[in-house]
Parts: structure tokens; C-alpha cells; sequence
């Protein structure tokens, strides 16, 4: 999982205090620039305080590095001329009482090309060393996951390395910054899991170098109304049968299923055979293309599997929801089925979503009904447990 280009800039990075005189104080601010004038050597910088105007000393060190370093000894003296809008910013000195301006003699940063290109890695990282699932066992020494695959449920054993990052999802949590770090002791049966290592040749064992877990609820339910100002839907959740709020945040995963993998999964969750037509389905000649009913290995394109969502036959689900094409909250109508996925410890009628999952349809549906219900189905992780990196 890629953690926080941040981790950089938060830290001392092993430098001295810069020396201002007695009478003044050292301040710094953490940022991304939002304005540059080489020139006059003014930099704009958005902090999560607010916007920060930063002077740069005509002698301040103006050092990039990449991300995750923790020290100086690999930086590069720049220019300010080599700063961009979108880069990510450390600045050091003289701050005003007012917190809003700040003489710098010492610049770090983190270019946004190298931070885009070091999540890319991280999530390629995690879409081959990867795996989600629900705790079903907890030792003292791992933890042991079912992991669902488009050919059904298979256990994994994750075993920490010795230098292993755990972090834990909080309660209304919705993203990867949020967690906080955890221990393999606080992972618990029904937990969430989501782990990268090495996996041992039969996929049974995992030596794992990250793992994040959480509580979260699946809520599944039918859209009465979408307000895309707000970024509120309401939906009419199918179990409890009452109306609920979700918020869309800007840390939301919005995602449709394609129509031949959600019968793949619906067909796997109820039963039905590859090339077999669900009980009470549409008419036409069982497992005929374009059916609609075709099994794992149906798939787009007159043929193509699961595969073509990256996970392959078997492969991990979760993979294949995580290449399902992105949408956005105007894209959601009136009557549309979702299914959501949010910490435990959101308010029973409002939750703010980590994942949307519109296209689910044949996945709630029992066979030869028009009841729907969630079931058993889980998508096997929320937010960036199931979205690394975004």
C-alpha cells in the first residue's frame, strides 16, 4: 500500500535547525504549491490549515527528494524554477504570529510527477503481491483469510515479516490516512483484510510486508434520489427496508460492474453452473453468448473471462472490482441498485461511503424472484483496502 508521500516532509529528515537568531522562532509549513513566482521568489502553499505565503530567501536551500526518503543524503539542490504547481512542499523558517506567511531558508520537495510515478509502482505492487479477505481465524502469530475468487472461497495464512507496517482502519474512517498503527494482536474474526507479501508456490501462505484491516458494514439498496451538489444519494436500503442517506466524499471509490462479471458473480454466489440459465431467467438457449448467464468463463467480448479485469480464472475478486471502470454520482439514477461499503461505527441512517458499487443488480437478485438481498455477498475490503493508492 502506498504510505504517504507525507512521511517525507513530516519528518526532522535528519537536518539541523536553521539558526534565525534568538529572537525569532522556527516555523515550517507542509503543503502542496498552488502558485510560483520564480522570479520573485514567492511560493503559494495550500496547507491543512490554509493558504501559506512563503518568501524564499535569496541563500535557502532548495533540495528535492523522493518519495519516502527520510533523509537528506540522497537530495538534489534545484532551482526554484524546477518547482511545480501540484508539487508537494516543506518550507522552513521565520513563520508569522499569524501563521500565514513564512521567510524560508530551507525548501524540500516532492515532485507530483515522482509521487504519481511511485503510486503507480505501489499499486501494481499490490495488484500482484496483493490479497483481500474476511478473517477467519487469528493466531498469535498470523491471521488466516478467505479470499474470494470467481471459482469460490480459498483460505489464506498471513504470517508478518519481521518488519511488517499493520495499520488499522478507525471507526468512520474513510481512508488510508486515517488508519492508524495497529498490531496483529488488534485483528479479529470478521475483520477485514487486505495484505501484500510473497505467497508461498500454492497460494496457501503469504510472508506479508503490509497489512491493513478494518470493521465494515455492507449496506445494499436501491437509489430513490442522487444529488450530485451535495454529493448526497438517498437510497432505500433492501433489508431493514428504510431510507438512509450516503455522503460521497472526495476519498469515495465510485465503481460500475460490467454486465457479463456481475452474472459471473451472481452465477457463483447462487449456484448456477458455468453455462447453466438461472431458474426463472430470460428466455434463450442456456449458456448461448449474450445471454446474459454465462458462467466464470464468459466474459466481454464474445469470450473473454474475468481475466480481462486482471484477476483471471480464480483470480482474486477484489483485483477484478478494482479495474472496474470508475464512475461518478451523476451517473447513478433513480432505481439503480448499489451496494456500499463503510466503516462500522457510522450513524445508522447516514454513512459516508468508502466504496460504491453501482451494476449489482444480478448479483442481489435470488433466482426466478425479483427479491433482492445481500446475502453473503461482501466485497472483501472498503475504501483503500479495496482502492490502493488512490
Amino acid at each position: 500500500m502506498y504510505l504517504a508521500p507525507w512521511v517525507l516532509l513530516l519528518a526532522p529528515l535528519g537536518t539541523a535547525p536553521v539558526c534565525l537568531g534568538q529572537e525569532a522562532a522556527v516555523g515550517r509549513a507542509l503543503g502542496v504549491v498552488t502558485k510560483l513566482d520564480a522570479a520573485a521568489r514567492q511560493i503559494s502553499l495550500q496547507t491543512a490549515t490554509g493558504e501559506v505565503a512563503v518568501t524564499v530567501d535569496a541563500k535557502a536551500k532548495v533540495l528535492r527528494v523522493a518519495p519516502g526518503a527520510t533523509n537528506l543524503s540522497n537530495a538534489a539542490a534545484i532551482e526554484l524554477t524546477d518547482i511545480n504547481v501540484g508539487d508537494r512542499l516543506r518550507a522552513r523558517g521565520r513563520m508569522t504570529e499569524d501563521q500565514k506567511s513564512l521567510a524560508a531558508l530551507e525548501i524540500v520537495v516532492i515532485s507530483q510527477s515522482d509521487i504519481a510515478s511511485k503510486q503507480a509502482a505501489e499499486r501494481a505492487d499490490w495488484d500482484r503481491r496483493g490479497a483481500t479477505g474476511i478473517v477467519a481465524d487469528v493466531a498469535a502469530d498470523s491471521v488466516t483469510i478467505n479470499v474470494r475468487t470467481i471459482e469460490g472461497v480459498k483460505p489464506l495464512v498471513i504470517t508478518p515479516a519481521p518488519n511488517a507496517v499493520i495499520r488499522r482502519y478507525t471507526p468512520d474512517s474513510v481512508k488510508f490516512a486515517d488508519a492508524k498503527p495497529s498490531k496483529l494482536s488488534e485483528i479479529h474474526k470478521g475483520d477485514q483484510v487486505r495484505a501484500r507479501g510473497n505467497k508461498t508456490p500454492d497460494g496457501a501462505q503469504m510472508t506479508a510486508d503490509e497489512i491493513v484491516s478494518g470493521q465494515f458494514k455492507m449496506i445494499a439498496g436501491l437509489v430513490l434520489s442522487v444529488d450530485p451538489q451535495e454529493n448526497l444519494i438517498r437510497i432505500n436500503n433492501i433489508e431493514t427496508k428504510k431510507p438512509m442517506t450516503v455522503k460521497i466524499s472526495a476519498d469515495s471509490s465510485l465503481k460500475k460492474l460490467q454486465p457479463m462479471l456481475a452474472q459471473a458473480i451472481a452465477n457463483r454466489l447462487h449456484g448456477v453452473a458455468p453455462g447453466e440459465r438461472p431458474a426463472g431467467a430470460p428466455g434463450g438457449t442456456a449458456g448461448a453468448p449474450g445471454n446474459g448467464a454465462g458462467g466464470p468463463g464468459a466474459g466481454p467480448g464474445g469470450g473473454r473471462g474475468p481475466g480481462a479485469f486482471g484477476g483471471g480464472r480464480g483470480g482474486d475478486l477484489q483485483s477484478m472490482i478494482d479495474r472496474t471502470p470508475a464512475i461518478k454520482i451523476s451517473d447513478l439514477a433513480t432505481g439503480d441498485a448499489i451496494i456500499i461499503s463503510s466503516t462500522a461505527g457510522a450513524a445508522a441512517d447516514q454513512v459516508t461511503a468508502i466504496t460504491l458499487l453501482a451494476g449489482v443488480e444480478p448479483i442481489l437478485t435470488k433466482p426466478g424472484t425479483r427479491e433482492m438481498s445481500l446475502g453473503d455477498w461482501n466485497m472483501g475490503g472498503g475504501g483503500e483496502l479495496g482502492a490502493i493508492g488512490q
